[in-house]
């Protein structure tokens, strides 16, 4: 090799390497802490319901464990793929997410568990769609504004965003699953607004979407008995109210600095879904309130992060995507929190990142790594409105 060729490489590496480190590089740092952290409290919360159900303690920590491989891989990969050439699969984005939430209703396709009908199971592997489709949404709503931003200031330029996110809501609420019904609406509503939307197009969205959450409420016999169990859960502590319960115990047999690690009471079949959406509880009996605060504090910082790179996009696309993948991971980071604690009535909703559930991890790895990648061609600019920038401004 020439002495200029080698100079090349040389200069071709050092400038990959520059424009990783431009990047926000906490922002997978902390995602891979978080998914680390998932996997060792996964293998707490479930080593006694593993063992006694499968004979295998590890059994939930290495299914955990394969999604956090697959979902380190999933980061790197999306870290790397250029983000813009996602607006060119805003459709198949959508129209695959469709497709599978369609699929959970094909006898012999679809898995039905505890009621609901929201997984494929393919051979030992199963997909929630679901949790595909959000981000699905996010790419097509934020490519078909990009597209022509003007047309958002009109109730008919809206209606493309607003019957994708409506399609994935109605498939959805007939698994049922309500929890994620609702992420998706209050996503598809902040989308909207960060597209410019005017105000009082939001509020005739708003009105029926508030409407109809006593409607879906009354409909279902279990979620009136959830509401019941929420406004007072001792009426029924061997029914409803129960899990509910069972989690205010765990969180205050934490105290404030937890009973240590692996010495969760709560675990040991008291408690229904330790290891998946009420992992939060057990993590507060373990770590405390202190240990709680310190979770909050860094998917907070995570939060924030993605907020920042979003702010400094460098195009409207940018900021949309970076927008929507941050409001996924923290409108679930809040609802759980808000559940677990008990402050809205219970349902079904895995804390990102550290819950059990493959297709949650590995979907929200890879999404965060798009967010990385925003963030590598992120330029300073000066926001005039919402959704807005001046480029290359400083």
């Amino acid at each position: 090799m020439s002495v200029a060729a080698k100079n090349s490489a040389s200069s071709e590496g050092t400038r990959s390497v520059k424009r990783l480190i431009s990047g926000n590089i906490a922002i997978p740092i902390l995602v891979v802490a978080l998914s680390a952290f998932g996997v060792l409290m996964v293998y707490s919360a479930s080593c006694y319901a593993a063992e006694t159900t499968y004979g295998d303690q590890f059994f939930f920590m290495k299914k955990q464990l394969v999604g956090f491989i697959l979902g380190v891989g999933a980061m790197v990969a999306a870290s790397f793929f250029p983000y813009s050439k996602l607006k060119k699969l805003k459709w198949p984005a959508l129209i695959v997410s469709l497709v599978l939430l369609a699929l959970v209703f094909i006898p012999g396709v679809g898995w039905a568990n505890y009621g609901a009908t929201r997984w494929i199971r393919l051979g030992p592997v199963t997909i929630q769609p679901s949790e595909i489709a959000k981000y699905g949404f996010v790419i097509f709503a934020a490519a078909y504004v990009a597209e022509k931003p003007d047309r958002m200031k009109r109730f008919v330029g809206m209606l493309p965003v607003l019957g994708a996110g409506g399609a994935i809501c109605l498939l959805v609420i007939l698994e049922p699953n309500m929890s994620i019904t609702m992420c998706i609406g209050l996503l598809m509503v902040a989308m909207l607004f960060l597209s410019g939307a005017k105000i009082r197009y939001l509020l005739i969205i708003l009105i029926p979407i508030v409407a109809a959450v006593p409607v879906l409420i009354i409909i279902e016999p279990y979620r009136l008995q959830r509401l019941y169990a929420f406004i007072d859960p001792w009426q029924s502590p061997q029914g409803e109210g129960y899990q509910l319960i069972q989690s205010l115990y765990a969180l205050g047999n934490g105290g404030w600095l937890g009973v240590g690690l692996f010495h969760s009471r709560q675990k040991y079949r008291f408690l229904p879904f330790a290891e998946s959406d009420f992992i939060l509880s057990v993590i507060g009996e373990e770590f405390g309130f202190v240990g709680i605060l310190l979770l909050f504090a860094v998917s907070g910082a995570l939060i924030y992060f993605g907020a920042k790179t979003a702010a400094r996009s460098r195009d409207l696309f940018g900021f949309l995507l970076a927008s929507g993948i941050t409001m996924v991971y923290a409108i679930q980071v809040v609802v759980n929190a808000l559940v677990v604690s008990g402050s809205i009535p219970p349902t079904g909703l895995p804390l990102p990142l550290i819950s059990a559930g493959n297709t949650s991890l590995i979907f929200t790895m890879a999404a965060m790594g798009i967010l990385f990648n925003i963030s590598k061609n992120a330029k300073r600019g000066v926001k005039t409105g919402r959704g807005k920038f001046i480029r290359g401004a400083s």
